[in-house]
């Protein structure tokens, strides 16, 4: 219908592109919200994030839901094209991820495979951090070459009680997603057939932490 909105609170003009599209995000208990041209910075008892979104052209602000009385973030695109409006349900996404992060945290946990020889790994700290933040591995493949990782800014890395475990945990689930990466990369069989030679260290689960 001309000027309705449809079941995603997208406001159509009847033409192709869509005259109005609005998300709104809830601010959970225990984070607060702060807004200012586009940079939204969360608070919560684990630490603060930062984020800047001012590469997108979406209106980000808050306001008191109607129905609830409680404050919403609300983000909102006009005239927008299909990838413009793709954007605003990434905006709430990360939002919520980071009252998520700051109030609860995210877990990863990675599993050592070996075949034959076995693969150490060493939890470390390094520079002035507080909490280990570099893994080194060795004996990957029986190779002598020591693999080191620093961990993304605020993700801290340890062996867990399990055997052939190692643990990340983090605020921002991107810092944490980024390090898991960067360590199943790392450990990659080369030049090899992948479907018989299957060591490294893989991701075997990912939380909220409670």
């Amino acid at each position: 219908s001309f000027h309705g909105f449809d079941h995603e609170g997208i406001m159509s003009s009847g033409g192709n592109r869509a005259l109005n599209s609005i998300k709104t995000c809830e601010i959970i208990a225990g984070a607060t919200v702060d807004i200012k041209a586009r940079v939204v910075t969360v608070k919560g008892k684990r630490g603060t994030l930062v984020r800047d979104f001012k590469h997108l052209s979406v209106e980000v602000y808050k306001k008191k839901d109607e129905k609830t009385g409680k404050d919403v973030v609300v983000v909102e695109k006009w005239f927008g094209s299909k990838k413009e409006l793709a954007a605003v349900r990434s905006v709430c996404s990360h939002i919520s991820n980071m009252q998520i992060g700051v109030t609860q945290g995210f877990e990863y946990k990675m599993k050592l495979v070996y075949a034959h020889f076995p693969i150490n790994v060493d939890c470390q700290k390094v520079g002035n951090s507080k909490v280990k933040n570099r893994i080194e591995i060795r004996n990957y493949l029986g190779q002598k070459v020591t693999f080191g990782i620093n961990m993304q800014e605020g993700v801290e890395i340890d062996r867990t009680t399990e055997k052939d475990e190692v643990r990340l945990v983090g605020n921002s689930i991107e810092a944490v997603g980024t390090s898991v990466s960067q360590i199943q990369q790392t450990t990659q069989v080369k030049k090899k057939d992948i479907r018989k030679f299957l060591d490294g260290i893989y991701k075997s689960s990912r939380a909220i932490i409670e």
